[in-house]
C-alpha cells in the first residue's frame, strides 16, 4: 500500500509578521535602521553645510602644535606639543582625578554608612548632618570652597609646614620626594607580583579548608605580611635600587620632586566627600537588608561585632550595595569634568576646552570628549557589573 506523503505548507512573507517573536525581531530591525539613518541624514547634512561656509572638517588638527601650557600632567609636555598630546594628557588626568576619587569616596562611604548605624547618638548624629549638608549643597560650590581653603589658609612656600622631612605642605600643593628607579628595581616589581600572586592563592586555599574543617586562618595578616615583606627583602638585596629627588626651595616656589598641585587637591577632596555622603547611605540601606536574625545569631555564637560585620552582614549588604554604587562610581567620573572651574585641565579643559576655541573645530573635539566619557562609563559599568555577579547571591 502507497504511503501518501504529506504536504508541506509552503513557506510565506506573511508568517514572519503574523509570528510573535519574528515580528519582535523584525520591528527591533526596523527601529534600529530607522535610527542608523537618522544619524547618517544628520552627519551628511551636516559635513555638507560645513563644507559650503568653507569650514573645514576632521580630525587632522590634533596634529598640530598645541601652544599652551598644562600646569599638571602625568607624562612629558610643552607648548610646542601636538593637541593630540594635549588630548593624552587630559585623558591621564581625568583618570587619574576619577580614581583617586573613587577609592577615597568608598572608604569614607562605607565608614559613614556604618557610623550612621552607631549606638551612639553623637557618632551617628554627626554622620547625619554631614550627609544631609553635603548631598544638599551643589558640588561645584563644594570645589570651590575647597579649593579656597586651600589656597587661602595653607602658608606661602616659603612658611611651607614640613610634616616629615623632605615633604612640604603650602598654597602652592602638597610637594613630596620623586622616586628615581634604577634598572635594577624590576626585581622589586616581580617580587611584588608573586607576592601577590601567592596571597591571592593563599586566600583561596584558607576559604577551602575553612569550608571543610572550619579551622581559620588569619589570612589577612599573612597576606599584608607577605605582600610588604618579600619585596622588601627583595629590595635591601639587589642593593636599594631606587633613590629620591627631594624637592628644594628656589626663589617662591619647590623645584624637583612631585608636586600635587592645589586644583587637584580641590577637586579630588571635593569629589570624594561628595559621592561618600550618597554611598553612606546605600551602605546604610544595605545593611538594613540584611536580617537582624544574622547578626543576633552570629553573637550567639560568641562573633565578636567587629567581624560580625565584616564577615556576616557586609557579604551579604553587597548584593544590595553594589548596583547603586556603580551610578555613583559614574557619577563621580562625569563630576569630574567641573574640574575647570578651579583650572585642573582634564580632557574638557583641554581638547573640549582650549583645543577647540584654538582650532574652531567644535564638533570633532567635542565628538571625542563625549566618546571618552561613555568609554569611561561603560568601562567602569563592566567592571563592576562583573564584581557584582560575583557577589550576587547564587540560587541552588
Amino acid at each position: 500500500m502507497a504511503v501518501m506523503e504529506q504536504q508541506q505548507p509552503s513557506f510565506r512573507l506573511s508568517s514572519l509578521w503574523t509570528d510573535k517573536r519574528s515580528r519582535a525581531i523584525l520591528i527591533q530591525i526596523f527601529a534600529l535602521a530607522a535610527l542608523f539613518a537618522f544619524l547618517s541624514f544628520i552627519v551628511s547634512n551636516t559635513i555638507s553645510n560645513l563644507r559650503l561656509l568653507g569650514v573645514e572638517t576632521g580630525y587632522g588638527f590634533l596634529g598640530e602644535p598645541a601652544s599652551y601650557d598644562i600646569n599638571q600632567r602625568l607624562i612629558e609636555y610643552t607648548s610646542r606639543s601636538s593637541h593630540g598630546r594635549a588630548a593624552v594628557v587630559g585623558i591621564l588626568n581625568t583618570l587619574l582625578v576619577a580614581f583617586c576619587g573613587i577609592i577615597l569616596a568608598t572608604i569614607l562611604g562605607f565608614i559613614a554608612g556604618v557610623l550612621r548605624l552607631s549606638s551612639n547618638w553623637l557618632i551617628s548624629r554627626i554622620v547625619y548632618c554631614y550627609v544631609e549638608f553635603t548631598r544638599n549643597v551643589p558640588l561645584l560650590l563644594q570645589i570651590l570652597l575647597w579649593h579656597g581653603i586651600i589656597v587661602h589658609s595653607l602658608p606661602r612656600p616659603k612658611q611651607a609646614l614640613e610634616p616629615a622631612t623632605g615633604f612640604f605642605l603650602s598654597n602652592r600643593g602638597f610637594a613630596v620626594p620623586k622616586p628615581v628607579f634604577e634598572p635594577a628595581f624590576w626585581a622589586v616589581v616581580i617580587a611584588f607580583v608573586v607576592a601577590v600572586a601567592v596571597a591571592i592563592g593563599f586566600k583561596r586555599y584558607a576559604a577551602k579548608v575553612q569550608e571543610q574543617t572550619g579551622k581559620q586562618y588569619p589570612v589577612f595578616s599573612i597576606c599584608t605580611g607577605l605582600i610588604v615583606l618579600l619585596p622588601l627583602i627583595v629590595y635591601f638585596l639587589a642593593g636599594a635600587p631606587m633613590s629620591f629627588d627631594v624637592p628644594e626651595l628656589k626663589g617662591f616656589n619647590f623645584r624637583g620632586g612631585l608636586t600635587v598641585r592645589p586644583e587637584f587637591m580641590a577637586l579630588w577632596f571635593a569629589l570624594s566627600v561628595y559621592t561618600a555622603a550618597f554611598i553612606a547611605e546605600i551602605v546604610r540601606a544595605g545593611i538594613q537588608s540584611v536580617s537582624h536574625g544574622q547578626t543576633e545569631a552570629s553573637y550567639a555564637l560568641g562573633i565578636k561585632p567587629n567581624i560580625t560585620m565584616r564577615l556576616v552582614i557586609l557579604p551579604q549588604a553587597l548584593r544590595v550595595i553594589v548596583p547603586p554604587l556603580i551610578s555613583q562610581y559614574l557619577n563621580l567620573t562625569k563630576n569630574s569634568s567641573l574640574a575647570i572651574a578651579v583650572g585642573y585641565m582634564d580632557i574638557v579643559a583641554t581638547i573640549g576646552g582650549i583645543t577647540l576655541n584654538q582650532t574652531g573645530r567644535a564638533l570633532e573635539a567635542m565628538s571625542i570628549v563625549l566618546g571618552l566619557y561613555l568609554f569611561f562609563s561603560l568601562s567602569i559599568s563592566s567592571v563592576m557589573n562583573w564584581y557584582n555577579k560575583r557577589v550576587a547571591l547564587v540560587e541552588r
